[in-house]
This record gives C-alpha cells, structure tokens and sequence, in this order.
C-alpha cells in the first residue's frame, strides 16, 4: 500500500521537530502527517511519502500513541498505522522488533516510566496541573514526542505544560512570576493580565506547527428556528420554580438547564427533525441532555429506518443501511471519530463549548469524504437562553450561564 502525502502534509513534516504541536483543522490528516514523521525519524525515506516505494525503518522506536478512548476502541489508528507496515499486533506488524501500544488518555499514568521511545499525543488533553499533565510532563522528559491539536489553546494559561515539557520553564511557578498578574479583588486565583506576552508568542510560533490544509468541502450552516412556550418560559424566571422536578431552583446553572428543558421540549422542534430527515435519509444528530434523546429516540422517523446512538449509556457503531439516525451526545462523541456516509448533521441543541461544536461539524468534514457540500442545521429558539447562548459561539466564545444570569 503506498503512501500518499499531500503538499501541505509534505511541508507540515519539513518544520516539525519533537515537541511541536501539530495544529490542523479537524478532518486535515494530523494522525498521518505524524506517524509520517515518527517513520522519518526512525530513519524512512522522503520519498516513500510521496508515492514512491516504501523504504523500511532501522530500529524503529517503540510506538506509543496516547488518544481518546473511542479512537482506540474504533481502530482509527490502527487503520492509519496500515500503510507503514506497522501493528500493535506482533504477529502482522513487518517490525518485529517494535513494540506499538494504542491507549487512551485515561491511561497515560500507566507509561509514565517508558524512556526511549516514541510518544504520540492525540487530541489536546494536557491542560491544567492534575494527573494527566504529571504523567505527560515525565514522559515528556525521556522520550521523542508530538502532539496534535485541531485546537491548541484560548489562554497562554492552556500552553503552561507544554512550554515546560520543552524545557522554556522549569515549572509553573515559574512561568507565573514571569508572565502573570493575578487580580486583588478574586476569592480565588484569577488571572488579571499576562505580561511579557512577545516571549509567549516567539515560544508559541517556535512549537506551533499550523498545517495549510485547504478544504474541498463547502460547509452550509442553516439556523432552524422553532417555538417555545413564552408563558411557562417567563413564569419560570419569574418565580424560580422547577415544573419538571416541582421545587425551587437555587443558582444560576439550574434556572439555565430548566428554560432550556422548556425550550428543548417544544414539539416544534421534534417537527423540524424530521423536516430536515425527510431531505437528508441519513443523518447525524447531536444532543446535550437525557431527556433529549429520549424525545429524539421516539420520534417516528419512518419504516426501515434504523437508529443508533453514542453516548455514557451505549457505544454502538455508525449504521449501515440506506436511512438512519445516529444520535450522537455531544460529550461523549464530539470528537475521536469520523463519518463519511452521511452529508448531514443536526444539532439538535447548541452546546456551551465552541471547541465542542467545531469538533462535532467536523465528524462529516473529512478529507476523504465523497460529499463537496456538506450540510449542518442548528435548532434553536428565538428564547433569551438560546439566543445568549448562540451569541457567545458566534463570537467564539463560551457561554457561562453565570455571567449570563448576573448580566440580565
């Protein structure tokens, strides 16, 4: 099987080095342009990338490749691993004598003692001070390693344990008195402002590999408006009491669940479903809440029809046949897989996280689709929750319901 680069790809390798970050859009090709490095360190040949014949490594490093859960138990990677003769079963891999392990981020305390070897970091995890970032930071200190990101980081706070792993600060207390002012007047630490920012961006441009990736598809994001019960939505701000669990709501995330339930649960929006399903026969349909998918898994969709879902309850596969659904919660699956059967996806409701919303667009968005045009519908209201909520994702921001609720 030959392996064929793209030019973008091709340039992407000629400025990595170990401990960049791989920046590309969802859907760009990271995982091979990576492993197309990893087999070039380990002595490939250029050419081999470009379609020519496949040269084998010498002594390749040990493999391991630290992704999301569903990536690992879907086989993605083992896919991609494929036309670089390489396994992690020793019985098919060509290297007999290179180990490959694919595990999930849950997992990555387990090789916080592997040294000389090969780590690739999939999907941006190694955020905060907890666990995750320790493990990373001692794998980090006696290995080679990449790390791939369709979205790097919002705050200079986001690139901490990243700068330290190569070295540019010793640790975080460090980077602290350099960088941050704290303010005066929080509870808690906040930052106030960063400080001797030129560093930050000469350290950010000196790891920070963007790929030039030119998309062939052309995304279509139509906003659906449906109904709502501006009666119960107003008696519920008004008297802070919960219809659904009759009690009072206490704080400001439980008045914003329950306008949304209230929202969500309008039959106008059921009605728009299956409007857009009637055009599109297959669809992906993302979600937030429980009560979301049991609407969406009752809904009379036709015959023949089959459903599936992926979320904290069931893991079943993409389905087959020439009409379906797949309900899709957006925790749970808005990233580590990919879908090229299908041209549509439904957003059933919007989810605070603007990362979350580009990671879910881009399960259809990929580079070996079929489809040039590729359809997305938001459903929303024209309600003080959603449209507050649409205003934040539009300026690529996070909805924060607090924020939201003392600024009313």
């Amino acid at each position: 099987m030959a392996i064929k680069l793209f030019n973008y790809q091709l340039a992407a390798l000629e400025k990595m080095s170990t401990g960049c970050i791989l920046c590309g859009g969802v859907g760009s090709g990271k995982s091979l342009t990576s492993l197309a490095y990893y087999y070039l360190q380990n002595g490939g040949d250029i050419k081999s990338l470009s379609g020519g014949k496949y040269v084998n490594m010498k002594k390749p490093k040990d493999l391991y490749i630290i992704t999301t859960a569903r990536k690992r138990d879907t086989l993605e990677w083992d896919g991609e691993l494929i036309p670089f003769l390489m396994s992690k079963h020793s019985d098919v891999t060509f290297y007999k004598n290179q180990k490959v392990v694919i595990d999930s981020w849950n997992n990555i305390v387990k090789y916080a003692q592997v040294k000389d070897s090969f780590f690739i970091f999939d999907e941006q995890r190694v955020i905060g001070s907890g666990s995750w970032v320790k493990a990373f930071l001692k794998i980090a200190r006696n290995n080679d390693w990449v790390l791939l990101s369709a979205t790097p980081g919002d705050t200079w706070q986001d690139y901490i344990p990243v700068f330290i792993a190569n070295g540019f600060y010793k640790n975080r207390t460090e980077f602290d008195k350099q960088h941050i002012i704290y303010s005066r007047f929080s509870k808690f630490p906040k930052v106030d402002r960063y400080i001797n920012t030129g560093r930050l961006v000469r350290l950010r441009n000196k790891i920070l590999i963007n790929m030039d990736f030119q998309r062939q598809t052309i995304s279509h994001h139509e906003d659906v408006y449906t109904d709502y019960d501006t009666v119960k939505y107003k008696e519920i701000g008004k008297s802070r009491w919960d219809p659904y669990k009759k009690e009072p709501i206490t704080n400001a995330g439980g008045l914003c669940y329950v306008w949304r339930k209230a929202v969500n649960l309008d039959t106008s929006r059921e009605l728009a479903v299956l409007e857009i399903f009637r055009k599109h026969p297959r669809v992906i349909i993302f979600y937030n809440f429980d009560y979301e998918l049991e609407v969406l898994r009752n809904l009379n969709y036709g015959p023949d029809v089959e459903i599936a879902e992926w979320n904290g309850h069931k893991h079943q596969p993409l389905p087959e046949g020439r009409s379906w659904v797949y309900l899709v919660q957006y925790t749970a699956g808005c990233e580590g897989w990919n879908c090229i059967k299908t041209d549509t996806i439904i957003f059933y409701s919007q989810n605070y996280s603007y990362k979350v919303m580009i990671q879910a667009a881009g399960r259809i968005d990929r580079l070996n689709t079929p489809y040039t045009d590729l359809w997305y519908y938001h459903i929303k209201s024209h309600s003080g929750i959603d449209q507050a909520i649409n205003k934040a994702l539009k300026s690529k921001k996070n909805f924060n319901e607090t924020k939201y609720i003392n600024g009313r």
